[in-house]
């Protein structure tokens, strides 16, 4: 068997670089910006690509090539079932709720008549969010009517930028004081102040919709559980500093003893619903202690999840140790081969 890669230094890639290596599987590095991608790929099993939320030419290309390497047979990671919704809160939206998996109450809007009406009469605080962005990212907090409208004229105006700049700035500065971050990083994130990422202009400007979710109050943290095939390995982390998100925060607590197991048992459940191969969920609780879903992708930060003690099983036995999650994408891909 022979596994194509696409050429895409760090993340998930390395990894399976490196594991293809260890284990002397077969492998080939394509490029699929080349023309001819069909036909490098054509004497492999399989194709993997771990593609990016803020590169303009990964949104363009990755769902597409997938896809339709997919429909002609071959095996994917991620496949259709993973990855049809990532980077897209509203798809995950409708998909979420056509399972009727735990969903944060979201509401969406389609024309500023019918968003501002809806802001009218709702109660508050709401979460605002763009359909993309990872980190907490594109996420704002609605404490009122006028904010909400603020919010609602400017998303069927003018619009908003795919990239925060300003908020990316005012992040790196806070991890800087945390210890989180050194000068190097926080000397990039004024630079971009000044100098955009390359190619970020390419991405659209988000507009002609309103997305909203529920506020759900006292929550100090969140769990991130994320669920690969028949195992899953999961995180709590802490709301930031005079803030409501957890996301990005890099304020992490990896004990086994403060991850509630019914978010484990929702995360394998839905997984399972879906058909995904790799699925991360963020989880907070209402006012009854019942954890809810607030959004899902099949992407993840690689080195933040290294230190987590073990994983669970599908049957929700705890396994101790070390573990390499990108080896399991690998695996399980590669089984799949073996069993059609």
């Amino acid at each position: 068997m022979k596994v194509a890669i696409q050429n895409k230094q760090g993340g998930f890639t390395d990894r399976w670089l490196r594991y293809c290596e260890k284990m002397g599987i077969q492998y080939k590095i394509v490029n699929v910006f080349d023309n001819d991608i069909i036909k490098q790929i054509e004497d492999c099993d399989a194709f993997m690509w771990a593609h990016y939320q803020h590169d303009y030419k990964d949104m363009q290309l990755a769902k597409p090539l997938l896809f339709s390497l997919e429909q002609a047979g071959l095996k994917v990671f991620p496949n259709f079932n993973t990855n049809w919704h990532f980077d897209n809160k509203l798809a995950q939206k409708y998909l979420l709720e056509a399972i009727d998996a735990p969903l944060v109450n979201s509401y969406v809007f389609y024309t500023k008549a019918e968003a501002l009406n809806w802001a009218k009469k709702t109660s508050y605080p709401k979460v605002f969010k763009l359909k993309g962005g990872a980190g907490g990212q594109n996420v704002k907090l609605a404490k009122n009517r006028k904010e909400a409208i603020k919010l609602i004229n400017k998303s069927f105006g003018k619009g908003w930028p795919a990239f925060d700049k300003i908020n990316y700035f005012n992040e790196r500065v806070s991890r800087f004081f945390q210890g989180k971050e050194n000068v190097i990083a926080l000397a990039k994130a004024f630079g971009r102040l000044i100098i955009p990422i390359k190619n970020i202009g390419y991405l659209p400007v988000e507009k002609g919709y309103v997305y909203f979710q529920e506020f759900i109050p006292d929550n100090d943290s969140d769990i991130r559980v994320i669920v690969i095939g028949e195992k899953a390995f999961a995180i709590k982390r802490m709301v930031r500093e005079n803030d409501f998100r957890a996301s990005g925060s890099g304020n992490i607590i990896f004990e086994k003893n403060t991850i509630d197991e019914r978010c484990i048992q929702v995360a394998f459940e839905t997984s399972k619903r879906l058909n995904a191969q790799c699925l991360a969920y963020d989880f907070v609780f209402d006012n009854k202690m019942n954890p809810l879903i607030v959004e899902i992708s099949y992407g993840f930060s690689v080195s933040a999840y290294d230190s987590c003690p073990g994983y669970w099983d599908s049957q929700l036995n705890w396994h101790e140790g070390n573990f390499n999650p990108q080896e399991w994408m690998l695996t399980d891909l590669l089984k799949s081969i073996k069993h059609q």
